[in-house]
Formats: structure tokens, sequence, C-alpha cells
């Protein structure tokens, strides 16, 4: 489409896309993580960036970042209980069972382990939707068998990632309920007619790229051994556990039926903090834990989760210095003329955009009604069948979840691979996910223009 452009057209459309304060916002944000910068001095950093390049003063800037961080205080909230929670499911001793019977089970399988990781990872999001809150405890005490059989965290960051990320793109349950109903909403108000449960007969085939990149990392690219010092944590058994050990006692149900009651409370009010509340008090209040350790359990959830949900208020300042600047209608715009008439080049805008529009305001589910105003009406005139625009839609919006330094999707792996600080946050987790998933879905996506 570029070659009908005038050489000065050309000019003008590079410019315009390199000087948006979005494209220079999420450029930086990821520089300044890539060269170990802490996230949140590199999301401060990245917002000031993107205001003076949307020429806000200073002041506007900052006054804009610290109102939008309460854009994500519900999800801080639901961290920092639900961190509780976890902690819970530790001082009743349920949370280290669990892992040492993964212990046992997996002998010397490393494979065995990767598939029970995503597997929990893809319960927490669905059946029991603690979310990332269970990774800090249930993964150091796994750390040490890990060291044992030299397996590569990446792969484990991925497995995790995997677990957290594909089930609300593919299967139409807990988080993933809520994705595609967003999906269906914005596509239905903005021209197109389809029904709810069309979404996920199509966003599987999303799915089953991030499968694929899945399986490249565990069986390519780090299948081979590496080497970790063994730095012995508390929680970790490091003998041999016995028969009685493993056995579920009396607090152990109470903490099951809290998990319980924590889902069916979620999914009857649409509140995660106030599930997570609910739990906490069976938990309390059946005596499973003695009333007099509250305290101490919310400052091991804080501990847990803070710095994460400290992250995701941060990342919603960004997010509205973002949209305050104008940026985002700005850099659709400027893309508007290469989308016309060509399907391969509309689809990779599109996916180019939702990339960037994600990794700069930190949620997919957020990034949905932005690009589905535009995206939409788009695909009908590019005559691309319901389920092409659903594919679409979907990977555009769910790009870049995995990769960004600011995810709950990165931020929680690394909150527990990391306990014993041999793996880190950017080159260790965020680049293996965002590599392994963001390009098949990239590649599938495109695909399924000629496809559906």
């Amino acid at each position: 489409m570029l070659f009908f452009l005038k050489r000065d057209n050309i000019k003008e459309y590079s410019m315009e896309i390199i000087l948006n304060p979005i494209v220079i916002s999420v450029v930086l944000l990821c520089v300044l993580c890539l060269c170990r910068i802490n996230v949140l001095l590199a999301l401060i950093l990245s917002a000031l960036a993107a205001g003076f390049a949307g020429k806000m003063p200073v002041q506007e800037v900052m006054n804009t970042f610290i109102s939008g961080m309460g854009g994500n205080s519900e999800t801080a909230l639901s961290y920092i209980l639900l961190g509780a929670f976890a902690a819970a499911m530790t001082h009743t001793g349920l949370a280290p069972l669990l892992s040492q019977k993964i212990a046992l089970v997996i002998k010397d399988n490393k494979y065995l382990l990767l598939a029970i990781l995503a597997g929990i990872a893809v319960l927490s999001q669905n059946l029991i939707p603690v979310h990332i809150a269970f990774i800090p405890i249930l993964i150091p005490p796994l750390l040490s068998v890990m060291n044992k059989l030299k397996l590569d965290r990446r792969s484990a960051a991925c497995a995790l990632a995997f677990g957290l990320k594909a089930p609300y793109i593919a299967i139409p349950a807990g988080f993933g309920l809520i994705f595609q109903g967003l999906i269906a909403d914005n596509i239905i108000q903005n021209g197109m007619t389809i029904a709810k449960n069309e979404i996920w007969k199509s966003t599987w085939f999303l799915g089953l790229a991030m499968v694929v990149g899945l399986l490249i990392a565990v069986f390519i690219s780090y299948r081979k051994p590496r080497e970790y010092k063994d730095m012995p944590l508390a929680s970790v058994c490091e003998n041999p556990c016995s028969d009685k050990s493993l056995k579920l006692e009396k607090s152990h149900y109470i903490t099951l039926f809290a998990a319980f009651a924590t889902l069916g409370v979620q999914l009857l009010t649409n509140s995660l903090p106030l599930g997570a509340l609910v739990g906490l008090c069976i938990i309390f209040g059946t005596g499973a834990i003695d009333h007099q350790k509250m305290d101490k359990l919310i400052n091991e959830g804080v501990g847990l989760m803070g710095y994460v949900a400290f992250v995701m208020l941060v990342a919603a300042g960004f997010a509205m210095v973002l949209k305050q600047t104008g940026g985002i209608d700005e850099l659709v715009n400027a893309l508007m003329p290469l989308m016309a008439h060509n399907k391969l080049a509309a689809s990779s805008l599109m996916l180019f955009i939702g990339l960037f529009i994600t990794m700069g305001i930190g949620t997919s589910f957020g990034t949905i009604p932005i690009l589905a105003v535009l995206f939409v009406p788009i695909c009908i005139n590019l005559g691309l069948s319901p389920a092409a625009t659903i594919i679409l839609l979907a990977a555009a919006a769910a790009l870049g979840d995995a990769g960004s330094p600011a995810s709950d999707t990165t931020l929680g792996p690394t909150s527990g691979l990391n306990a014993d600080g041999q793996h880190n946050h950017i080159w260790d987790t965020c680049v293996p996910t965002f590599l392994h998933y963001n390009i098949p879905l990239i590649i599938f996506a495109i695909l399924a223009i000629y496809i559906f």
C-alpha cells in the first residue's frame, strides 16, 4: 500500500507515527525495562515522556497520572486481599501440602511439572479465581525441585503465563466470560451482528496459537538444562515428606470451602474483592486460623502482592496520561489510510496498534472498546467474516498482555520464580513470554482472515 503513496506522504506518515506520544512512551518503557530500570520508575518516566510529546504541562501530566491511578484501585485491592487469602492457605498448610504432593508426583519429569503449573494457572482463572495470588505461595517451595531438575525457569514463566492468558481468550468461563462478553458487546455496538456464544468458537484458534508458543518454549527454546544455586527457603520441604504430612485435615477442608465460596461470591456479585473478603471471613470465623494472627496474615498478603498491586496502580496512571494526550486516536487515524483496501495490510496494522495500546494501557480488557470503534467498520468494509473480525479484535486486544513489564501476566510468574533472586523480571519473564506468545498470536490472527 505504501507503494502507491507519494514520497512526501510516506515521510509525513512516518514522522506522524514516530512522534506519536503512544509510540514514544511505549518504546521508552520497553527500552528502560530492558536496561533493568525498575518497572515503577520506568512507568513514571514513560508517562512524563508521553505528556511532553502530547504537549501537556508537567503539572498537568502529574495530576493526570495521580488521578488515573484510581482506575486500577479495585484490581489492587483484589490483589491485596487475594494475597492475604493465599497467605492463609500457607498458614493452614494447604499450599505447602499441595507443593509437596506435586514434588512427589513429578519425581524427575520436568515436563510433567510444567504441565501441572500451566494447569493450575488455568484453574486460577476459571475454577478458583485467585488469579496470580497462588504463584508466590505455590512456586517458592518448588524452586529446589526445579534446581534439581535443572529446569530453565524461563520455561516455567511461559507455562504460568500460558495458564494466565489462554483461558480468558479461549474459554467462556470466569475471566474468559468477561473478556468474550466485552468483545461481543463492542462488535454488536459497532454494526456487526453476532451472538455472544459465537466468540469462543472463533477465539479457540488464538488459544491454539498459544499452545504452539508454549510447546516451542518448553521443547525447543528452553529445553536445555540450566544451573541455579540452591538457596533454601523456609517454606521448602527439604526432606522427603511422610504420608502423615500429606493428609488433609479439618483446616484444609475449611480452606477449600473458603476458596469455592470466594468463587461463588465473585460470580454472584461480579466483585473479586468481595469474594476474597468472604473467603477470609470463613477462614477466620471457623477458627481454621486463630484470629490473633489476622494482622500478621494481612501483612504477609501485602508483602506477597503489594508490589504487584502498586505496579498496577501506577500502570493505570500511565494509561490515563496516554489517553489524555490524544495519542491513541492520532495513531489510529495516521494508519487508517493504509487499511482501506488491503486485507493483509489492514489486519497487520490493527494488530500493530493493538500491541502498542495494550503495552501502553496495561489491560487487554480495556483495549477492546478503544479498538472496536474503528476496527469493526474497517472489517465490514473489507468484507471480513464475523469469525475473522472476532479473532482480529481479540488478538489485537490481547497482544502485549504477555511480555508487558507492567502486566499481571508477567509480574505474577516473576513474584514466585524470583523468590531466591535468580530470575530476572525482564529477561527471564517478559522477553520469553513476549516472543513465544505474541508472535504466534500475530501469525494465527493474520491466517484467520484467509481461513475463516
